[in-house]
């Protein structure tokens, strides 16, 4: 297999996939905090003006004239571990706040007892900034974003894994491969048109662009995507979706299992093609649908499920019906 692939360790906590929500905010006059947690990417619309000034796409608070700073804080839809922060002040050029910080806890029995996981940080305009973050270890359901004093963001993602055992599994069947499940893409070949991360969102697809799309091949190999679930477990069916790749969907596709009881580093599990087994192979795909394929014998215990398709294109969901173990 090839070796140059795209890792990917984290999922973004901050999404409104998995619930997460604006809690409080100390002021939000030029713009909603809401947008700060948007999964679009940030846009400028030149000569666009609202009732309060110019209408930005971020959370924008007035200009400060009393002692103190503004903040605003978030609820997670899932908890988990922070690694890693990513504060976007994308189209605020002199608006920016001069610096910000995060805290966070995990709040149970009333109480916030919030710990700081990012020191102040000097921001620049109009830039995407990343952060380690510190205490990522600990397990949160709460952020609290400060700004000193004031001004505009635009986004803000917190990358990191959702803690699995705090979540709750249904006794029946359901989709091993959501992301709301625990499950996460580990590696991919390419994603040049579309994020692979979009292949686990819970909802249809809404268009082209919120579907997985490798750019088009043009040599020998074929796309693929690796997706770790969040509990193993046994899987009975795929549901394989091509919803608006009309002329540019694979021409077939497989799915492949495989099963790990160690914390194995990414680089040996996209390698290990000998320990990969078969689930479907040859699967034929059709533009604009949905591909339902039950599988022949029941599975093994899998807690890795690698899509391969062939040559290259896009898919915009894959899903499976089975039980944890």
């Amino acid at each position: 297999m090839n070796n140059k692939y795209i890792q990917k360790n984290y999922i973004n906590l901050c999404s409104k996939v998995l619930g997460t929500k604006i809690h409080r905010f100390s002021d939000q006059f030029f713009g909603s905090a809401s947008r700060l947690i948007k999964e679009e990417q940030p846009i400028f619309k030149d000569g666009v003006y609202d009732k309060n000034g110019k209408w930005m796409d971020g959370w924008e608070t007035r200009r400060k004239r009393i002692t103190g700073n503004d903040y605003v804080t978030i609820k997670l839809g899932l908890p988990g571990k922070i690694n890693f922060a990513e504060i976007d002040t994308s189209y605020f050029n002199g608006n920016q706040p001069e610096y910000a910080s995060i805290d966070a806890c995990y709040f149970e029995k009333n109480k916030f007892n919030w710990v700081n996981i990012l020191s102040k940080k000097k921001l620049k305009p109009n830039y995407l900034h990343g952060f380690k973050t510190k205490q990522n270890n600990k397990v949160f359901n709460f952020i609290r974003l400060n700004i000193y004093p004031d001004g505009g963001v635009a986004r803000l993602k917190l990358l990191g894994n959702l803690d699995v055992s705090k979540l709750k599994f249904p006794n029946k069947k359901f989709d091993l491969l959501s992301v709301l499940n625990g499950s996460k893409i580990v590696a991919c070949s390419d994603e040049h048109f579309g994020k692979a991360e979009n292949l686990l969102l819970p909802f249809k697809s809404k268009n082209m662009g919120n579907g997985w799309e490798t750019r088009r091949r043009r040599g020998a190999g074929f796309d693929w995507v690796i997706i770790k679930l969040g509990k193993p477990g046994f899987i009975e069916n795929f549901d394989i979706q091509t919803h608006y790749f009309k002329g540019n969907y694979p021409s077939f596709c497989s799915v492949q299992s495989y099963f790990s009881n160690t914390n194995t580093n990414i680089n040996s599990i996209v390698n290990s093609s000998k320990k990969w087994e078969y689930l479907i192979k040859n699967l034929e795909l059709k533009p604009h649908s949905s591909i339902k394929k039950q599988l022949s014998k029941k599975s093994k215990k899998i807690n890795y499920i690698k899509l391969n398709i062939y040559p290259d294109g896009g898919i915009s969901r894959i899903r499976s019906t089975g039980k944890i173990v």
